[in-house]
C-alpha cells in the first residue's frame, strides 16, 4: 500500500474533496480493473470517457477518484482530485508509484516517421554486445535485458512503461532504448520520465487521421525535444528539414546527423547491395549487415548515439558490423529458385519509396520487381493514393491487396489506393483482396533472379479484419509459398 499524496507529487491539482493521506493499493484507468483502495484515473480517451465509469468505479470499491470535472454525486469516504489533464496526471503518478525508474538507468528516445523501431532495435543489440545490461520498449517487443515480452502499442501507457522500467532497475539495467510515438507524446505518456537523450529520424505523411494537420504532427514530435533536460543530448537528422525544428527550444545539448549536408555526424555509403552496406561513418569505415541509404541513416544514429552514451569508438564500429536487420524490416531471403523475398513494415508513402528505390539502385533491372501492398483501415486515408502511386511508379509489377482491414471495406480501400496509380501504370497493376492469394500470385508470377516485396505488415503476425485477428505472418507465408511453388 502507498499514501496518496505520495502518489500525486508532481501532478497539478485543481481541486481536493477529501483527505490525501489516505492508504491506497493500485492504479487504474480502466474501470474493469479497479479493485478495493484502488485510485481510479479518468481519461477522456478518442472512444471512451473514463469520466462515465467513476461511478462504477466507486461501487467496485476505488478508494481514489482522478478526474478533469468532479462528478455530481461525491462519495463519503472517496477522495475525488480535480486535474488540468488526466493522461498527464497519469503518467506523473505511474512515475510516482513505481518509484521513478526512468531516473536510474540511461533512458534514450527515438522518434519520427520512419525508422524508431530500427534505431530503438539495433542500439538494444549494440550495447548488448557491448556487455551491458539493456532494455528495450519497441513496437516489435519488450525486452528487460535477456526477459522479452510482448509489446501491444508503439508507446505504451504510463503504468506499463514504468511497470517495465522498474523492472529493469531490479535487474540492474543500465540503457534503455525506446521508441517514442506521436499518439504516446499527445496522449502524455512520456510525461514524468527523466529522458539522457532524444533521437529524431525524419519525418513524413502519416498519422493524419488522428493529427489534425501535418504542422501539428511535426509540434507533437518537437514537443518531446522542447521537454528534454539541459543534461540529455537531442541529436537530429538535418538532412530533413524538420530536424532543425526539433531543436529550436529544447534545453539538451544539440547534435546533429546527416549524409548530404554538414553535421556533426556525417556517412556517406560506399557500397550499397544485397549483402550490405559498405559506410564511411565520421571517417571510419565500417562493413554492415543492412541495407540501402534509409538503413545508412539509422545506422549513423546508433554510431551517433553511442559515442554521446561514452561507448569507445572503435568498439563501436566493431559492433556495428556485426548488428542483424531487425524483424519485418527489410527482412528478405533468397529462394532455391533464385528468387528474393522481401518483407518490410513500409506502411507510409516515404518507407515504401525508401524501400522500393533501395531495390532498384541494387538491381540490375534484368529482373522484375514485384510489389505486394495495401493500407490499413480505419486509419489516415489521405496517404492511400500516394501509395498507389509510388508502388506502381517504381515496381515493374504490383498487386494491391488487403492490409488490416478492421472495420473498413477492404475492397474500398483497395479504390482508394488505385486512384493514384497513373494511366502509364494501369497495365502493372492487379487487385487482389485476399492477402494470401496476392502473395501466391507474385510468387506464381515471379522467375529466377526476381525480387517480391511484401510490404505494410513487416513484424505483424496477424491481420485484423471485422474487429478480429487472424494468424498471418508474411515472412512466414512467402518462404512457405516459394517452397511449395519450387517442388
Amino acid at each position: 500500500m502507498k499514501i496518496l499524496k505520495d502518489i500525486l507529487y508532481k501532478v497539478t491539482i485543481n481541486a481536493v474533496v477529501g483527505s490525501t493521506s489516505v492508504e491506497v493499493n493500485k492504479i487504474e484507468f480502466d474501470s474493469r480493473n479497479v479493485k478495493s483502495n484502488d485510485i481510479f484515473v479518468a481519461i477522456i480517451g478518442a472512444v471512451a470517457n473514463g469520466h462515465d465509469y467513476i461511478s462504477k468505479a466507486v461501487s467496485d470499491g476505488a478508494r481514489a477518484i482522478v478526474c478533469q470535472k468532479l462528478p455530481d454525486d461525491l462519495v463519503d469516504n472517496v477522495t475525488y482530485i480535480e486535474v488540468e489533464n488526466s493522461s498527464q496526471a497519469l503518467a506523473f503518478m505511474a512515475a510516482n508509484y513505481y518509484e521513478n525508474p526512468s531516473e536510474n538507468l540511461k533512458l534514450v528516445g527515438t522518434t519520427g516517421t520512419n525508422g524508431k523501431t530500427t534505431v530503438s532495435s539495433l542500439l538494444y543489440q549494440l550495447f548488448k554486445k557491448a556487455g551491458y545490461k539493456v532494455g528495450l520498449l519497441s513496437t516489435v517487443k519488450v525486452m528487460v535485458n535477456d526477459a522479452e515480452y510482448k509489446a501491444t502499442h508503439t508507446t505504451p501507457d504510463s503504468l506499463t512503461i514504468n511497470k517495465y522500467l522498474q523492472l529493469m532497475n531490479n535487474e540492474g539495467v543500465e540503457f534503455c532504448f525506446m521508441e517514442v510515438s506521436s499518439h504516446g507524446i499527445h496522449q502524455s505518456r512520456t510525461e514524468g520520465l527523466f529522458f539522457t537523450g532524444g533521437i529524431f529520424t525524419n519525418l513524413s505523411h502519416d498519422h493524419l487521421d488522428y493529427h489534425t494537420s501535418f504542422a501539428e504532427y511535426r509540434d507533437v514530435k518537437k514537443a518531446f525535444f522542447d521537454g528534454l533536460p539541459k543534461t540529455a543530448f537531442c541529436l537530429v537528422n538535418t538532412d530533413d528539414k524538420n530536424g532543425v525544428v526539433m531543436m529550436q527550444n529544447t534545453n539538451a545539448k544539440k547534435y546533429t546527423y546527416a549524409l548530404k549536408t554538414y553535421a556533426d555526424y556525417k556517412a556517406q555509403i560506399l557500397e550499397n547491395q544485397f549483402g550490405g552496406l559498405l559506410l564511411k561513418l565520421n571517417e571510419n569505415e565500417v562493413w554492415t549487415k543492412l541495407i540501402g541509404s534509409f538503413n545508412a541513416y539509422n545506422l549513423l544514429a546508433i554510431y551517433a548515439t553511442s559515442e554521446l552514451l561514452g561507448l569507445d569508438k572503435e568498439e563501436s564500429l566493431r559492433y556495428i558490423s556485426e548488428l542483424e536487420s531487425v524483424s519485418g524490416r527489410f527482412e528478405y531471403f533468397v529462394s532455391e529458385e533464385k528468387i528474393t523475398a522481401i518483407v518490410d513494415y513500409a506502411h507510409t508513402p516515404d518507407a515504401l519509396k525508401n524501400v522500393l528505390e533501395t531495390i532498384n539502385a541494387i538491381r540490375t533491372k534484368n529482373e522484375e520487381l514485384i510489389t505486394v501492398v495495401g493500407c490499413g483501415g480505419d486509419r489516415d486515408a489521405a496517404k492511400r493514393p500516394k501509395m498507389g502511386h509510388i508502388a506502381s511508379a517504381l515496381s515493374t509489377k504490383v498487386i494491391f491487396t488487403s492490409d488490416n482491414p478492421r472495420t473498413e471495406n477492404p475492397q474500398s480501400i483497395i479504390d482508394a489506393i488505385e486512384s493514384g496509380v497513373e494511366p502509364q501504370n494501369y497495365k502493372k497493376v492487379v487487385s487482389i483482396l485476399d492477402r494470401k492469394q496476392a502473395i501466391k500470385t507474385a510468387c506464381q508470377m515471379a522467375q529466377p533472379n526476381d525480387i517480391i516485396l511484401i510490404a505494410g505488415k513487416g513484424h505483424e503476425t496477424y491481420q485484423e479484419v471485422n474487429g478480429e485477428r487472424t494468424d498471418f505472418d508474411d515472412y512466414k507465408i512467402v518462404g512457405e509459398l516459394l517452397n511449395q511453388l519450387q517442388k
